[in-house]
């Protein structure tokens, strides 16, 4: 089983996005996925932007993930 991370971009510049995960912030490949802009939501696996989430899907995310701790 694969688990991603949501989180919110930051910043885009050059394939690259800074992404905020909780207050964590890091750079992860944005290569994958079109139009990305600051103020997005999207799913992180194995250091890249993978797909555009909502927030919704964010806050969802995060609930499974806190039930599992």
């Amino acid at each position: 089983m694969c688990v991603g991370l949501s989180a919110k971009v930051v910043s885009v510049k050059d394939g690259t996005a800074l992404i905020d995960a909780n207050g964590a912030k890091r750079n992860v490949s944005a290569d994958l996925i079109e139009d990305l802009e600051p103020g997005d939501y999207v799913m992180v696996h194995a250091g890249a932007a993978i797909a555009k989430i909502t927030s919704d899907d964010k806050d969802e995310a995060e609930d499974i993930m806190e039930s599992l701790l």
